[in-house]
């Protein structure tokens, strides 16, 4: 399970979730408080509109949509549920990058299809690292890891013994999402929805990055 995960993985972890912290800080702060990095505000809010503002919920199934063919995407191009090194984690990173920049691009004029790139972008990173061994691990949001949280601290006030590996992983992701959104807030107020540039060019520069360790450790 999670003491078998590689040594880095904390750093990827963190990195991510720091982009999809960033990235939802834009979508909150910007468009009518609409959440892009997860999903179930917009379900919630499909069913709540779906009578008073029918194409609301369109627009809203089409964000849902986008996160789904996101992660479809992911899972074709990284294709297996284990976490490796070699696989092409890169070009997963590289199609995320590309997507917020076009997005942002977009959500001055078209804002429908810019929300929905940025939610496919995030649906590409969700299903970048998803199982290992049984463990799961999400950057994109953090309810199930506070629920898994909550568990833990109910283990321990039992006696029982903590998964210290798991709880570190887990206090990283949400010091990374928290980063994200503090570093997108300061990143909205001088740049306003252009600020999604930002998550989308360190997607790109962490593409090549892993691109060149890959490489250099393929053997």
């Amino acid at each position: 399970m999670f003491t078998k995960l590689p040594k880095w993985v904390e750093y990827g972890a963190f990195t991510l979730s720091l982009i999809a912290g960033f990235v939802n800080a834009i979508g909150l702060l910007g468009f009518e408080h609409q959440a892009i990095s997860h999903l179930s505000g917009s379900v919630t809010q499909i069913g709540v509109s779906v009578i008073e503002s029918p194409m609301t919920s369109v627009f809203l199934v089409s964000l849902v949509g986008s996160f789904v063919l996101g992660s479809t995407i992911s899972g074709m191009l990284i294709s297996g549920e284990s976490l490796k090194l070699g696989r092409h984690y890169d070009l997963v990173l590289l199609l995320e990058g590309i997507l917020l920049v076009i997005s942002t691009g977009l959500l001055y004029e078209h804002i429908g299809w810019g929300l929905c790139l940025a939610s496919m972008a995030c649906g590409l990173q969700n299903a970048l690292v998803t199982t290992y061994s049984g463990a799961v691990i999400r950057t994109t949001h953090l309810t199930g890891i506070f629920t898994d949280l909550g568990l833990m601290l109910s283990s321990k006030i039992q006696g029982n013994e903590v998964n210290k590996r798991k709880f570190v992983m887990f206090s990283v992701i949400i010091g990374g999402f928290l980063s994200g959104g503090i570093f997108g807030y300061l990143a909205f107020q001088r740049l306003n929805v252009s600020a999604l540039a930002i998550p989308g060019a360190f997607c790109l520069i962490l593409s090549c990055v892993y691109r060149i360790y890959r490489q250099k450790n393929k053997n």
